[in-house]
């Protein structure tokens, strides 16, 4: 093995050279011997360039920092470090002081065991300087920006128009640049260290109850991951009373559903109600009580309480916006963020590849200004961006394209039960239809949702943005449109279009040829746009995000076991043999932090936008988010490489979405109360037509009747019985106008 260096030296960053022979060739082995040369004349000492590895096909550049370089870069970057110890002078006891002892003590077993959680009456910036610990006066995440910062800086090839480590990643001069793991979570003579730390006290299941060690994670990864964490750990804190909340909704409309006239008059079999056929030709004619069920159930989620947890849930939505802005006010001034400015963007390397592109053509024919070229990039950046927007709304058409087929399949699917010869089937036909259309939608929202992330990618690399933070706002707002559309399209038909547009007996309305609209249950659509949300909810939560995110990566351990032809107790052998770099060699890249972002903002949405039929979405968010932080920790400290530590002061153009998300909850729950729940029917009909004041009689009322004489040409059903009329539901003419 090379030599590491002085002692308290860390390495830092470690580059893996393609040596396999793909894409390296004398361009790749010139800029790798040009940018080690440049390395070395900006002051860095290049310890070690190993061949020699258990890797075969990979070598690997260490580089290290001497602590003049440290220096002088952060004083360029701007750094804020402790420098000089401040006496504190504690003013005695009082009463808030002991009670904030006292509940300190109470809450004491809720927080992990490391430094950062123990009471700070001061911020650390007065901590001391000591010309002995040099090599602690800097944070690692510290180390590794600073680093980096040199490297994508220094010019490392004779193209005058490249710059930096990214361009030499992207020309293939190197496979991969990052930093390294503090060392070991396992073993027995393990020495401490921060990464196992956060293995004990942070990425355990063990211990879900406890807060997060906020201050150790932005230690280790930096303030843009802590942010993401704390965010997290709000948004779910918050949950907790919202959950409660829905869950006494929930428990409301059991403890009242034997009490709900609508539903008693329903399953009261005297009624005697015969409805009109739901198809034509083989449905036949149904009894109103067979729907006793389905309005017993809607109930459960369309009653007095629910419109008080919508109003509930907008101001739950308001406050948790509220909260995470002081909290992370707070976290701003704890980490000396106050007076952090955005650090200069510099162009990303696929622009000015692009940019080098133009300029040898335009060098090749004739000299042009560069304000020439300029005009040039942007004519074709507005083009990218038409076709972008164009391509965008392609997109969201094959969205709507495929929520028409899913409404075609339950219309084909109910038309062959019905004329099922088993008797198992022509009687849970509504039942089978509702469950089996909300599967299929989850497995094609699955699906497109895969393929719309990398389409969005796609979009976003034609357009050819000039900076890092340019291309990562463009690529999650196009993300975030296509994947919304995808998740909350089949929601949307369910909640404001279904039953609208169907005619009636005579006169119904059809699509393509003889396909005949669906209608809603007599209780409503409600019921099924309940159980399309909590499919849709739990099966996003436990298929998309933590069976792959558990899945994939056990499966691509399994595939390079495989490959190795070694089982897993050689596979461990091997394993405990490698140094530190080349066992970061073999853990996942680490790819940021949108998908974790783009995850939790679905979810939001799920939980604000339609809780007004779904009072225990809240819940369901909850049970999965405090699985998602112990998932999420996992992942970051076993299975990922370490992130460069980038900083940041906020969580950046998510936290615009959340408050768009937020303002539209309110418009859509009101629209949810008013044209998809009957409470707003039932109100009118109570203070309005009923000759008592209550809801006797307010069936009979929705109803209106239907002389069969009167079917056109052959849709009337096969039924052989008899029947003079039929009944079937109004649109509540009136009382839609009162809406």
């Amino acid at each position: 093995m090379c030599p590491l260096g002085p002692v308290g030296n860390p390495s830092l960053i470690s580059l893996a050279p393609n040596l396999s022979g793909s894409r390296a060739g004398p361009a790749s082995a010139s800029g790798h011997s040009c940018c080690s040369r440049n390395y070395t004349e900006v002051l860095f000492v290049l310890l070690c360039f190993c061949f020699q590895n258990k890797i075969p096909g990979v070598g690997f550049l260490k580089i290290h920092a001497p602590w003049n370089v440290l220096c002088r870069e952060a004083e360029f970057m701007k750094l804020k470090m402790p420098t000089k110890k401040k006496y504190d002078v504690s003013t005695g006891s009082n009463v808030v002081e002991k009670i904030n002892l006292f509940i300190h003590k109470v809450t004491a077993p809720l927080y992990p065991k490391v430094e950062e959680n123990r009471v700070q009456t001061e911020k650390h910036l007065s901590y001391p300087f000591s010309r002995e610990k040099q090599h602690l006066q800097f944070e690692t995440f510290i180390l590794v920006l600073v680093v980096y910062e040199i490297i994508k800086r220094t010019k490392c090839t004779k193209s005058k128009y490249t710059m930096g480590i990214s361009s030499l990643l992207a020309n293939g001069v190197y496979t991969s640049a990052y930093p390294l793991h503090d060392g070991n979570i396992e073993g027995v003579n393990v020495e401490p260290n921060d990464r196992k730390l956060l293995y004990e006290e942070w990425a355990s299941y063990s211990i879900f109850y406890k807060y997060q060690p906020i201050g150790l994670i932005r230690k280790y990864f930096g303030e843009k991951v802590g942010l993401y964490f704390a965010w997290l750990g709000v948004y779910t804190q918050m949950l907790i009373p919202a959950a409660i909340v829905g869950v006494i909704v929930f428990l409301y409309g059991c403890a009242t559903v034997d009490d709900n006239i609508p539903s008693m008059e329903i399953c009261d079999e005297r009624n005697n109600i015969t409805m009109c056929p739901l198809c034509d030709r083989a449905c036949s004619y149904w009894k109103l009580t067979e729907a006793c069920g389905t309005a017993r159930a809607s109930h459960l989620f369309d009653n007095t309480a629910t419109v008080f947890f919508s109003i509930f849930m907008a101001l739950w939505a308001t406050m948790f916006m509220e909260h995470w802005k002081r909290r992370q006010m707070r976290l701003n001034y704890i980490w000396d963020l106050t007076g952090f400015e955005d650090e200069e963007n510099h162009p990303r390397a696929e622009y000015e590849f692009h940019v080098m592109q133009k300029n040898l053509k335009k060098e090749a024919a004739s000299k042009v200004r560069s304000s020439q070229n300029q005009t040039l990039l942007t004519m074709m950046s507005k083009k990218a961006a038409y076709s972008d927007l164009l391509l965008c709304s392609l997109q969201i058409f094959v969205t709507f394209s495929i929520v028409f087929g899913v409404v075609l399949y339950r219309i084909s699917i109910k038309t062959a039960l019905h004329m099922s010869s088993t008797s198992t089937f022509r009687s849970n036909v509504r039942a089978t239809v509702k469950t089996t259309a909300a599967v299929i939608n989850l497995i094609i929202i699955i699906i497109m949702d895969e393929i719309y992330g990398v389409v969005a990618r796609w979009l976003t690399v034609m357009e050819v943005p000039k900076t890092d933070k340019s291309f990562e706002e463009r690529l999650i707002f196009k993300a975030f449109i296509l994947k919304f559309a995808n998740a909350f399209t089949p929601i949307v038909y369910l909640a404001f279009f279904r039953g609208r547009l169907i005619g009636r007996p005579g006169n119904y309305f059809y699509v393509i040829g003889s396909y005949r609209m669906e209608e809603c249950a007599h209780a409503g659509c409600l019921m099924e746009l309940c159980i399309q949300l909590c499919i849709t909810m739990l099966g996003k939560q436990l298929i998309q995000n933590n069976l792959f995110e558990i899945g994939i990566p056990k499966l691509k351990k399994l595939i390079r076991r495989r490959k190795s032809k070694r089982d897993s107790k050689q596979e461990e052998e091997f394993h405990r043999t490698l140094a530190s770099h080349e066992k970061d060699h073999f853990l996942n890249p680490y790819v940021g932090l949108n998908p974790e972002y783009m995850e939790m903002i679905i979810q939001f949405g799920m939980v604000t936008l339609f809780v007004a039929s779904f009072p225990l979405a809240p819940l369901f968010a909850l049970l999965n988010n405090v699985i998602e932080i112990r998932l999420d920790a996992k992942k970051f400290v076993t299975e990922f490489r370490r992130p460069i530590g980038a900083r940041a002061k906020d969580i950046g153009i998510w936290y615009n979405l959340l408050r768009g998300l937020s303002k539209v909850a309110v418009i859509v729950n009101a629209f949810v109360i008013s044209f998809t729940s009957d409470f707003i029917p039932r109100l009118v009909y109570q203070y309005v037509y009923s000759p008592d004041g209550t809801l006797h009689g307010f069936v009979n009322h929705t109803l209106s009747y239907f002389n069969v004489t009167d079917f056109q040409p052959n849709t009337d059903p096969l039924d052989p019985r008899q029947h003079v009329c039929c009944s079937y539901t109004v649109l509540y003419t009136s009382m839609k106008s009162l809406r």
